[in-house]
């Protein structure tokens, strides 16, 4: 018996494959790969076969079938089996004739499939070969097997291995699902505070242009007439709240919510500071009884649904009553966007209790806190860490039995470093949309930066929508 795998030849740096002639092709001949099963794989599937059965791609429903969670779609084995049949045994030139399968076994996530192929009888004249077809997972159980027959190439093959290319998965175009939610909705006033660049005073123009907010612009008046017009923005009918700086803006704004003349604030290019200091000093006036924190409304290709991402820009290293209060403000955050019962993962460098972690430690009392009814609305697990939080499969191959991990709502990171490195590597580097606002005060607060995108802050601005409705049911 041979056992044919990839060879390790290489040409013009790429690795080679090749075939096995009928000729050269023996009952008892053999061939194996080894794949594991991962959510990127399931949901590939899914675009291409059209199988959108939520068995396979809907974690909660999946947890209420007889699997108890998600599985691969059956034929995703099957094309396993196709592939070491056209790159192994026979290899390149084959000609599939006729496939039967048999599924005695779900596919889990974090599986791993030794997927193995064995000649059972030869057809010179045809050159028909027959195989059994087996898939066998880690536990040594088969979960699928078969037989194959194909027609083995006359001759050999040589070739250099095609590079196949990249393929990004989108999980839906950005937040556009925010949006969605918001289209039915009423306009709210917003004081938009310093708005004296073009990218902010433009973004606030086009929140009203989407039917998101009334802007009352607070700043110098001739300032803002003079940008308009070299932006060529148009002001009329607007609100304008002048006032002769950024200081004085952030504290008109502050007054304009506690008078009750508008629902939001919204960040313009003024320092973040100086706006979150008005609303601080304006004591029990837009305080409430908890911490001032902020969440990220994030979107990723690689993620399957929007997630919370908490604190990355106010509290610089929480306590444990801080971190309390930012677990709360997510999760109102997650139930006004439409998820009840929010996942929330506490994050750390591991997934285990260490007292040289307090990270750690931290995530414990968090879950424990949640256990006794301090915290509520949600389901809370930690310590996680990120790849156990967003990965079914990490979280399988580690033995994490959790409601949370691998699909968490809301992330919730050990401090503000972390954090806000955390958000930008998800920005720059894999693509993510997001939407940034603050809660803990009587109003939600657009707080963006100078580097965020015009879709940032209009996102932002429906973000703020539904929490200002949100609040009309449920005040802070």
């Amino acid at each position: 018996m041979t056992n044919n795998k990839a060879g390790s030849a290489y040409r013009g740096g790429l690795p080679l494959i090749h075939n096995r002639p009928f000729d050269e092709i023996a009952v008892g001949d053999s061939a194996c790969m080894e794949r594991m099963l991962t959510q990127q794989d399931i949901q590939l599937f899914a675009v291409l076969s059209g199988d959108n059965n939520p068995q396979h791609l809907d974690a909660g429903f999946a947890a209420s079938t007889r699997f108890h969670g998600i599985i691969a779609q059956g034929m995703w084995g099957g094309a396993l089996i196709s592939a070491v049949l056209g790159t192994r045994l026979p290899g390149p030139g084959t000609i599939y004739k006729g496939q039967t399968l048999r599924f005695l076994g779900p596919i889990r996530l974090g599986d791993t499939l030794t997927v193995r192929v064995t000649v059972m009888s030869r057809e010179v004249d045809l050159k028909l070969v027959r195989l059994a077809c087996a898939c066998i997972n880690q536990h040594g159980d088969t979960v699928i097997e078969g037989e194959a027959e194909v027609i083995a190439p006359a001759g050999k093959i040589e070739l250099a291995s095609t590079t196949l290319p990249e393929i990004r998965l989108s999980g839906g175009g950005g937040l556009q699902h925010v949006l969605d939610l918001v289209r039915p909705l009423d306009a709210i006033r917003m004081a938009v505070v310093h708005p004296c660049d073009a990218l902010s005073l433009t973004a606030a123009l086009e929140a009203r242009t989407a039917g998101l907010i009334e802007p009352v612009l607070v700043a110098p008046r001739a300032r803002l007439e003079a940008l308009a017009l070299e932006e060529g923005l148009d002001l009329s009918g607007l609100a304008i709240e002048d006032v002769p700086h950024s200081h004085a803006a952030a504290a008109r704004a502050v007054e304009l919510v506690l008078r009750g003349e508008v629902e939001a604030l919204m960040k313009g290019s003024l320092h973040t500071d100086e706006l979150m200091g008005a609303v601080v000093a304006s004591g029990t006036g837009l305080r409430t009884k908890r911490r001032i924190s902020h969440c990220y409304l994030m979107q990723t290709p690689a993620y399957p649904r929007p997630f919370i991402l908490t604190d990355a820009a106010i509290n610089i290293a929480p306590s444990l009553d801080d971190k309390a209060d930012i677990v709360r403000n997510a999760i109102d955050l997650a139930h006004a966007i439409g998820v009840e019962q929010p996942r929330v993962a506490i994050l750390a460098a591991v997934e285990t209790v260490s007292p040289r972690m307090p990270a750690t430690l931290d995530a414990a009392a968090l879950c424990k806190m949640a256990d006794r009814g301090q915290i509520t609305g949600a389901l809370l697990d930690g310590p996680l860490a990120f790849d156990n939080a967003i990965s079914a499969a990490a979280a399988h191959i580690k033995g994490i039995v959790s409601e949370v991990a691998g699909r968490a709502d809301i992330l919730v990171v050990p401090d503000l470093e972390s954090g806000n490195m955390l958000a930008k590597q998800l920005e720059y580097l894999s693509g993510a949309a997001s939407a940034g606002i603050v809660l803990g005060a009587r109003v939600p607060i657009v707080l963006t930066s100078r580097a965020d995108t015009r879709e940032t802050r209009i996102a932002s601005c429906a973000v703020a929508l539904l929490l200002v409705q949100h609040y009309k049911v449920l005040p802070p």
